[in-house]
C-alpha cells in the first residue's frame, strides 16, 4: 500500500469499534477548531521556513482532512477518494491552458486568474444556477482572519480598478507603501495592535469592521454610477 494508504487505514481503525475513545468520539463539528489550529502551526512553520517542521505539520493538516472524509464515508456521504477524484477533475477543468490546448491562448498569471473565474462562473450556470454578474468583490471566507480580510478587500480594488472611497484611498496607500520595508511594516502592525489592547479595542473587529465598511462604500459608490 501507499503510505496514503496506510494513513487512511491507521485513521479508519481508530475511528472503529475498539479503537480510540477520543477519536471516535468526533465529528466535523468538534473538528473544525483542531483544522484551525493545525492550519496556525503550519503557517508558522512556512513563516519561519523550517521545512522539516513544515513536512510534520502538512502531515497533520492532512489528518484533519482524511479525518473528515472518514467521518463522512463513515455517514454514506463521500470518501476520501471522492475528494480527491473531484478536486483533480476541478484542477484539470480549471487549467485548459495546461490540460486542453490552451484554447484562450492565456500567457501570464492575470490570464490565468481571469480564465479561472470565467469557468467558475460557467460551472454554476451549467449546473443549474442563474447567470449572474460578477460580484464586485469577491465572496471571501466568513472566518478569514481581520488582516487577510483586508488585503483581500485591497486586492479586489486594485483588480477592478475601484476609485479611492472613505476609509479607503489609494493615493495615501501607495505613498504610505512606497517608505516601507517588511520591518518596518511588522513594526507599525505590532504597534497598532498593542496600542487597540491600550485602549481596550479590539483590533481584529476594528479592522475587519473598517474593511466591511470599506467594502460598502466601494458597491455604494458602482451602484450610483
Amino acid at each position: 500500500m501507499s503510505a496514503i494508504d496506510d494513513l487512511r487505514t491507521t485513521i479508519a481503525r481508530l475511528r472503529a469499534p475498539g479503537g480510540c475513545p477520543w477519536d471516535i468520539e468526533q465529528t466535523h463539528q468538534s473538528l473544525a477548531r483542531c483544522l484551525v489550529d493545525e492550519t496556525s502551526e503550519l503557517l508558522e512553520a512556512i513563516d519561519d521556513n523550517d521545512l522539516p517542521h513544515m513536512r510534520e505539520e502538512l502531515g497533520d493538516v492532512l489528518i484533519q482532512v482524511l479525518f473528515h472524509a472518514q467521518i463522512a464515508s463513515e455517514n454514506g456521504a463521500f470518501d476520501f477518494d471522492d475528494v480527491a477524484r473531484e478536486v483533480n477533475e476541478k484542477l484539470i477543468r480549471r487549467h485548459p491552458h495546461v490540460f486542453g490546448g490552451n484554447p484562450a491562448g492565456v500567457r501570464d498569471t492575470a490570464g490565468v486568474l481571469s480564465q479561472w473565474e470565467q469557468i467558475k462562473r460557467a460551472e454554476k450556470t451549467a449546473a443549474g444556477a442563474a447567470p449572474e454578474r460578477p460580484p464586485l468583490f469577491k465572496k471571501l471566507p466568513p472566518r478569514l482572519p481581520a488582516l487577510l480580510f483586508a488585503e483581500a478587500v485591497w486586492n479586489q480594488f486594485r483588480k477592478n480598478k475601484l476609485p479611492s472611497v472613505k476609509g479607503a484611498d489609494a493615493k495615501h496607500i501607495a505613498n504610505v507603501a512606497a517608505d516601507l520595508d517588511e520591518a518596518e511594516i511588522g513594526e507599525m502592525l505590532f504597534t497598532l495592535a498593542a496600542a487597540a489592547r491600550e485602549r481596550g479595542v479590539d483590533p481584529e473587529s476594528a479592522l475587519r469592521r473598517h474593511a466591511q465598511r470599506v467594502v460598502d462604500e466601494a458597491v455604494k459608490a458602482a451602484e450610483g454610477n
